[in-house]
């Protein structure tokens, strides 16, 4: 049986199925990419590939509607937040597609001595692997394909096994840009079949955004092979408050930083870190906002809280909640979970023995930390094994620089939350992976920066 369905997380209902790839079709897919790499690739301009790269992105604007629906069946996005994801997508294409020449252009080399001329010359390396994951289907897919093929390396994605539908529209939209066969091409395949990907000699790069153990499997298996890795892994963002001209300003931004898509995102607000001149306030209106959130209907307009993604994603969380509690964690606000529909929780008194310190909660629930200091709060930020995003809210100037400097953390964001943008990098350190997708430095990773040194 495949492992490509669309299960409705709001119903239960399985609506379809779809068949995973054979070997032989896969084999003839590496061939047809590694066709594309040396038929279109090497022989296009980078102008003609951002052009139809820019037929995707405005594909994404023309198709918003219908591919949001898709992504609400699938993973149970809140409307409003799944047409955001399409909108998202569109300026993400159409930034690479804008900038992707001056990105990629010749690189002259101050010489030292001798006579002549030296530069860097980016290229293509090849065709890669995108395996992507649920939480957000369009975006992760165009913060990979959108760079890459501008620069000219094939694309095979693999999309989550729960999201085939949107894996095959984002199929159709590059079909209908004008992309070559083996350009892009979307692959419902196996763990195992992936493996075996990897370890192909025409395949020169992977790009994985999942858990640390499936991060962990691809890694161990393309350092293996001699191939360029780049991981996108969980987080257990801080949210650090020191101080406020604002508390109902700086509580909303909380609550919406740990209720995007669910609080199913891996750079979301799940450690809230504050001052304890601020505490007792924080904590009273931010629980009873977390509590006020209540899941409903996913295609309605309305809605800040759908469903969780799976049956299995809402047991997983529910054992971690129950588990703290009888760890020692104090429950300050919790509702009743309905199937897959999952009520706003917050933590405190979550000690360093309990397991949930550690963890990460892949849903909406939030842990609450008191500190007394500045220094105090950087420890206790960086006092995790992960190193993704964090926030930092104070109306101190020279104070957030200095919290800032001292995060372990891969991005941090000052008194806003909710604030991607194309050009700005997103990526993490220590367990949430490494490597950089989004702005110029997402057109880097896998390219080849090639010397090229004229001797007069």
């Amino acid at each position: 049986m495949s492992s490509y369905a669309v299960v409705n997380p709001a119903t239960g209902e399985k609506e379809k199925e779809y068949p995973q790839i054979t070997d032989s079709e896969l084999t003839d897919a590496v061939a047809k990419a590694m066709e594309a790499y040396e038929s279109w690739s090497l022989k296009t301009s980078v102008a003609e590939r951002a052009a139809l790269v820019q037929k995707v992105a405005d594909a994404h604007t023309e198709r918003r509607e219908e591919l949001a629906g898709i992504i609400i069946r699938e993973m149970g996005k809140p409307m409003e937040q799944a047409l955001g994801e399409v909108d998202f997508c569109a300026a993400i294409y159409g930034y690479y597609a804008e900038n992707a020449e001056e990105f990629l252009k010749d690189e002259p080399i101050e010489l030292l001595g001798g006579e002549g001329s030296g530069m860097i010359r980016r290229s293509p390396i090849g065709p890669l692997i995108g395996i992507m994951p649920w939480n957000f289907p369009y975006y992760q897919v165009a913060r990979f394909a959108g760079p890459n093929l501008c620069l000219g390396n094939p694309i095979l994605l693999k999309p989550a096994g729960q999201c085939p539908e949107s894996g095959l529209a984002i199929q159709s939209m590059f079909d209908d840009a004008g992309f070559p066969e083996g350009a892009y091409a979307t692959i419902f395949a196996s763990n195992e079949q992936i493996a075996d990907l990897i370890a192909d000699p025409r395949i020169r790069g992977v790009s994985l955004t999942g858990s640390e153990r499936a991060g962990a499997a691809v890694a161990e298996i393309a350092g293996r092979n001699l191939k360029k890795v780049v991981l996108e892994l969980g987080g257990s963002d801080p949210f650090i408050l020191l101080g406020t001209d604002n508390l109902s300003d700086s509580v909303e931004a909380a609550i919406a930083g740990r209720l995007d898509n669910t609080g199913q995102s891996c750079n979301a607000a799940k450690r809230f870190i504050v001052h304890e001149d601020l505490y007792d306030d924080f904590l009273e209106a931010f629980a009873g906002g977390m509590a006020a959130a209540e899941p409903s209907d996913p295609a309605s307009e309305e809605s800040q809280l759908g469903p969780l993604s799976s049956e299995q994603a809402a047991d997983r969380l529910q054992e971690q909640l129950d588990r703290a509690v009888e760890q020692g964690a104090r429950m300050v606000v919790s509702g009743e979970r309905n199937g897959n529909f999952f009520p706003g929780a917050v933590l405190t008194d979550v000690t360093p023995d309990n397991d949930a310190y550690g963890e990460e909660f892949f849903g909406p629930v939030a842990m609450v930390f008191r500190v007394s200091s500045e220094e105090e709060a950087i420890q206790l930020g960086n006092d995790t094994g992960f190193g993704l995003g964090s926030y930092v809210f104070t109306n101190d100037p020279d104070q957030a620089m200095r919290v800032a400097d001292g995060l372990d953390t891969g991005m941090v964001y000052v008194n806003g939350v909710g604030a991607d943008s194309p050009e700005l990098p997103f990526g993490g350190v220590k367990r949430s992976g490494f490597g950089r997708e989004l702005g110029r430095y997402g057109i880097e990773e896998f390219v080849n920066k090639k010397l090229i040194r004229v001797i007069e």
